[in-house]
């Protein structure tokens, strides 16, 4: 293929095609249009791909076609209108519709770490196949505290974002499987638990909470959602009630992926923490503070703001509340 004559044959297409799909407003006719130069198009780019892979080219049809692509089907984008939305109603309604859930996590969860510690804690002698003394005493005076400024804070808190996301995208991603995010959450426990018993028994419990509280709260937090959201998705698998099967899933999948984005602005603020507040010189009571107020706050969302918008109707399914968008001229 020549690249050179495809360009001069096809170029008033392209730019018709490039104009219209960039238009704020069309008329019946020019939806029409662009509707035929984003099938030739989309021939065109194939034919490329095909015979004579031009990136420039390839990258400048493709940008276009989804622009076009995007007006013939009603797909507006990230607007503020639209973000705003997705805050305001959808976030809130899923949330609250996953409240038992999330309660049942957070319980199962504080239990299992509970117990681990508590079993390590009455018997000392347990400790041993965890390590000497030398080295547990140092763990829980040294390198527990130093964990939190191994790095720039910045470094640090980005870090820690990015293994909790990872921890949470497994609990989500794997939600429809009933068994990852159980095991992800008792792993994660049992490690907690450990890490509780070793420190309160070398340096107290003073050392093992003011270290943890103030980002572990709303980390934890996001984490029990992350959870909860996942089973949330196996369970609708197992029990969908008067839906189908397949419609239970779809929809509490779709309410799932609405939570995964509210988590990623959480667990972004609790890397902060993490990053900065934590080991700062802060008082204790301060850095705790500031993680409590960040969980009550998360709190507060789902159950005030959830409640009202269940209230009116929504469920933190994005197809349901958003409604189905067909193409329109203008």
């Amino acid at each position: 293929m020549d690249i050179d004559a495809l360009r001069a044959s096809r170029a008033g297409s392209w730019t018709r095609l490039h104009d219209l799909a960039r238009r704020h407003r069309m008329s019946g006719p020019e939806i029409d249009q662009l509707a035929v130069l984003y099938r030739q198009g989309a021939a065109d780019l194939a034919s490329v791909r095909a015979q004579n892979p031009d990136p420039d080219l390839i990258r400048v049809l493709s940008r276009d076609l989804a622009a076009a692509r995007a007006r013939l089907t009603g797909t507006p984008g990230a607007s503020t209108a639209s973000l705003s939305r997705w805050f305001r109603v959808s976030l809130p309604a899923a949330l609250f519709e996953t409240r038992w859930w999330i309660a049942g996590v957070t319980a199962v969860f504080l239990l299992v770490c509970s117990l681990q510690a508590w079993w390590l804690l009455r018997d000392p002698s347990l400790f041993a196949a965890l390590g000497s003394p030398s080295e547990l005493e140092a763990y829980a005076k040294q390198d527990f505290v130093a964990y939190y400024s191994q790095d720039t804070s910045a470094e640090f808190g980005a870090s820690v974002w990015f293994n909790n996301a990872f921890i949470a995208l497994q609990c989500v991603g794997g939600g429809i499987t009933g068994v990852l995010p159980v095991y992800v959450l008792f792993q994660n426990a049992q490690s907690l638990g450990v890490s509780a018993a070793v420190v309160i028994e070398y340096a107290g419990p003073g050392q093992f909470f003011s270290f943890i509280l103030p980002h572990g709260i709303p980390e934890l937090t996001a984490i029990f959602i992350a959870g909860a959201a996942g089973l949330r998705v196996f369970w609708s698998m197992l029990v969908p009630g008067p839906r189908t099967r397949l419609q239970a899933v779809a929809s509490t999948g779709r309410a799932m992926v609405t939570i995964a984005l509210g988590l990623v602005i959480l667990l972004f603020v609790s890397g902060v923490l993490e990053g900065f507040v934590t080991p700062s010189g802060l008082p204790v009571v301060v850095k705790v503070s500031l993680g409590a107020l960040v969980t009550a706050g998360v709190w507060g969302y789902i159950l005030v703001v959830g409640r009202r918008v269940v209230a009116a109707g929504f469920t933190g399914d994005l197809e349901t509340d958003a409604g189905h968008v067909v193409p329109v001229a203008g």
